[in-house]
């Protein structure tokens, strides 16, 4: 039998009150400590041992972290459009234009529908071009994360967790899990030289980039993640039971 278990980021939805300060140990805390710390518990609760690891973009960070720490509960890592932290302005920085979407706020009167066509929006414009875009299944999708919870603060603290937990290259160093490093080639939020990074930087990482792929999982697209996804850890498997 096989189990999927889901986990949002301290700061949103359910856990919106999960990060409530904004001095620099703390946010440091919230990637390296207290969002570790949330994934190795889940896994404690549920009674798993060892797991595949499937992190993206800022989740993807965390489950980097979380594999280089806690390399014996980590079956196999699976990074999609993420970043090592490398200061290097050509791999981290994304196009202006990406960067002032996600940082912007609705304008006029911020209600549940406000907010879903803001987010319409912003995918839009960080979204797959190589993917035809489906606007009623993505404003369901929407809406659903707008009735569970928006809160603009978590996501900034989130933001200065990222830009807090600096370079972490020698960390991922430290990763012996099999890692399969999945990125957008035509990422405007996070280059595509970020996915190159990340998977030169982790021994034995496998690169795959995929054309037409933005920051974002659109419909067109997840049969081919599924797909990778489950070859890789059916992959893991099997290099761990010839060992």
């Amino acid at each position: 039998m096989h189990m999927v278990a889901l986990r949002q980021q301290p700061g949103q939805g359910h856990l919106r009150h999960g990060c409530a300060m904004l001095s620099r140990d703390r946010v440091q805390r919230v990637q390296h400590g207290e969002a570790l710390l949330i994934h190795i518990g889940l896994l404690d609760a549920l009674g798993i041992d060892r797991a595949h690891l499937v992190g993206v973009s800022m989740g993807g960070m965390v489950a980097q972290n979380a594999a280089a720490l806690y390399p014996q509960r980590v079956a196999s890592l699976t990074s999609i459009m993420s970043s090592t932290g490398n200061p290097n302005p050509r791999v981290v920085l994304g196009r202006p234009g990406a960067l002032r979407a996600i940082l912007s706020r609705p304008a006029g009167k911020v209600d549940d529908d406000a907010l879903v066509e803001h987010y319409v929006r912003v995918f839009g414009v960080i979204g797959s071009p190589g993917f035809a875009a489906d606007a009623d299944l993505l404003r369901h999708h929407l809406r659903r994360i707008v009735s569970r919870g928006i809160h603009p603060a978590g996501t900034a603290r989130q933001l200065l967790a990222i830009l807090a937990a600096g370079d972490r290259r020698p960390l991922l160093a430290r990763i012996a899990a099999p890692t399969l490093v999945i990125h957008g080639r035509d990422d405007p939020l996070l280059p595509v030289a970020a996915g190159r990074d990340t998977a030169l930087h982790i021994a034995g990482a496998r690169l795959e980039i995929i054309p037409g792929m933005g920051h974002d999982l659109p419909a067109g697209l997840q049969p081919r993640l599924v797909e990778l996804i489950v070859e890789h850890c059916r992959g893991a498997l099997r290099h761990s039971t010839v060992d």
